[in-house]
């Protein structure tokens, strides 16, 4: 067996299930699920009309960089909503079975332990490392840990935003970088990356000569403005071939489609031939009905503003219902709270997080399952992450109990 299995942590829920494992959940009450990110609107029901009308393509092997319509669906999409000149969708795009699987994927492909890159030290005893931000979707560490690359944190705290500082990675760290993972909109904490922001990653990219790998996945969920991407900020810069710069998008979030497991990569197309190649050989390839069905989804987006409304009505609903009670801060975008434990809690997200299941059969998510400890502070500790997937009826419930759980 890989001997770097055994120094993966336990993913998030597992966590959750063992600190839940002597609980028992409040009597009398429903489940709600509030812990893990699925989407729970409906899916749009043309898009579930174009998977049964084309069940027979099933009998056809997918090719591994997928139709030449969705690509091009893909890239018109990405010029329209990036203010984008041109993506080629022969070279520049990508679509994958879900960014879950991609993001894995792409840390084995471009890891490179022989590599001497600009700026970087070459060294046996020195592993690549692939620098992250701490609170983190727990793919980008394991990914790291299994191409034997060195995980970084870098805190996202209240103190710098949420976005972490990119200036307090100590140089002798970038030098050994080869991959920086950048989320925004930022799950867990819905912060969002500035035009000042990417600049400044863009200029450490051209520096050390890493690949900025920009998760942005929950980037339709917004509220107000929408939020600058990545090949954006390089197309505003006249970097039109998005050298070392990759996004993963996906209909999971923007589309409730979790169970389509249809996203995209996009950016620099030296890299992403070289990643045709490696998912040729992995095996990657979406189902045709299922590439027909996401071209229909990113050709509508009619039913995506229409998910935004629903998310923007339960946001307002638990701001004027909870935010009297709850340290409740509005995120940029996505559809995650990032909330303080409450202080009769001491503060303490674990004791929380059992309490809303005990007493009220809610399912939130420990803060600290989704950070590491750095330096003896784990920035994620005393956070609850709540995601608001559930109905707005299950919300109005949610926020009964919370305010009879919290004496109100």
């Amino acid at each position: 067996m890989n001997h770097n299995l055994m120094t993966l942590h336990p993913y998030p829920f597992a966590k959750m299930a063992t600190l839940l494992a002597g609980s028992v959940p409040a009597h009398g009450y429903d489940e709600i699920k509030l812990g893990i990110g699925e989407p729970k609107h409906a899916p749009p029901a043309f898009v579930l009309d174009v998977i049964r009308e084309n069940l027979d393509k099933i009998s056809h092997y997918p090719t591994t960089n997928g139709l030449f319509e969705l690509r091009q669906t893909i890239a018109h999409w990405l010029e329209k909503r990036f203010f984008l000149n041109h993506v080629n969708p022969h070279t520049q795009v990508l679509p994958v079975m879900g960014t879950r699987e991609a993001i894995f994927s792409i840390v084995q492909a471009v890891i490179n332990h022989q590599a001497e890159t600009i700026g970087q030290i070459s060294s046996p005893d020195q592993s690549p490392v692939v620098v992250m931000p701490n609170p983190f979707y727990q793919i980008y560490e394991g990914a790291a840990i299994l191409a034997q690359a060195t995980p970084y944190f870098i805190p996202c705290t209240e103190d710098n935003g949420f976005k972490g500082d990119f200036r307090s990675v100590p140089k002798d760290v970038w030098m050994r970088t080869q991959l920086l993972f950048v989320c925004s909109p930022n799950n867990p904490t819905g912060s969002v990356m500035t035009m000042d922001d990417w600049e400044q990653v863009l200029r450490l990219s051209d520096q050390y000569g890493f690949i900025i790998a920009s998760d942005e996945c929950y980037s339709e969920l917004y509220f107000d403005k929408a939020p600058i991407g990545l090949l954006q900020a390089c197309a505003a810069l006249g970097r039109h071939d998005f050298k070392n710069c990759l996004v993963f998008h996906s209909l999971s979030k923007r589309s409730n489609l979790p169970g389509l497991r249809s996203g995209f990569v996009a950016g620099d197309a030296t890299i992403l031939d070289a990643y045709l190649q490696y998912r040729t050989y992995q095996g990657c390839a979406m189902p045709i009905p299922h590439q027909l069905a996401s071209i229909a989804a990113w050709e509508d987006e009619k039913h995506v503003a229409h998910n935004r409304a629903l998310y923007q009505e339960k946001f307002a609903l638990w701001m004027s219902e909870l935010g009297e009670l709850l340290d409740l801060r509005m995120p940029e975008a996505g559809f995650y709270f990032w909330i303080k434990a409450p202080e009769q809690f001491g503060g303490d997200d674990e004791r929380f997080v059992k309490a809303l299941y005990e007493k009220a059969n809610i399912h939130a998510l420990a803060g600290r399952y989704l950070s590491r400890e750095v330096n003896g502070e784990n920035p994620g500790q005393g956070y609850v992450r709540i995601a608001l997937v559930a109905s707005v009826e299950e919300s109005r419930e949610a926020i009964r109990r919370i305010r009879q759980l919290l004496g109100a």
